[in-house]
């Protein structure tokens, strides 16, 4: 049975950028829902894997762009939702969680062919992996409360193209389930862990 991976996009950011005013208060709200899908995940010993903008900054790593995340003047959306030591870490340049990362392939290495997504933005991030991830015959479930957008219209288009056009399914935090994840998740980071160190 394959696996299911939780996809966090995006949600290390600064709020340095252009809208991000009017982005903040829909992040606050679907915070919960993150917070929520993250527990779960982690409570089934399922992959959490976060998608992360590096801002343009092509020197950075992870640790800096969270370490900027926390020094912006939103902290308080960052903190609740940080990445654990279990967490894995995929940076991109683009609005897609797929385009030029090797997203497609961690995911295969780690047997899932089902992907979570939450984060930000809807009508923007969400919306273009969510079409990589469907073009890649992966399942996909959008969290509803736990998706943040800039332009409320957009993002309310954005959902039904995601379900109709790409088979997502709209389900809210408390109905995603991770089951049968902990076994498999075991083997295959084993085995990831293996080929890392090229034994």
């Amino acid at each position: 049975m394959g696996r299911t991976a939780l996809i966090v996009i995006d949600m290390l950011n600064t709020y340095k950028h252009e809208d991000a005013e009017v982005l903040a208060p829909s992040v606050r709200k679907a915070l919960p829902g993150v917070k929520a899908l993250l527990k779960r995940a982690r409570d089934a010993d399922a992959p959490v894997v976060y998608v992360n903008d590096n801002f343009g900054r092509w020197r950075s790593h992870h640790g800096e762009i969270l370490d900027a995340a926390l020094s912006g003047p939103h902290a308080d959306l960052v903190k609740p939702i940080a990445p654990d030591e279990e967490s894995l870490i995929v940076v991109k340049a683009r609005h897609s969680v797929f385009y030029e990362t090797p997203l497609a392939y961690l995911l295969g290495q780690l047997g899932a062919n089902r992907v979570v997504l939450c984060g930000q933005v809807t009508e923007q991030c969400v919306l273009y992996s969510a079409l990589d991830a469907y073009i890649r015959h992966l399942d996909v479930v959008v969290a509803v409360d736990a998706i943040a957008h800039i332009d409320a219209g957009l993002a309310e288009a954005a959902l039904r193209m995601m379900e109709r056009n790409m088979s997502a399914e709209l389900r809210s935090s408390g109905d995603v389930s991770f089951e049968h994840a902990s076994e498999i998740r075991r083997s295959g980071m084993d085995d990831l862990h293996l080929r890392q160190r090229g034994e």
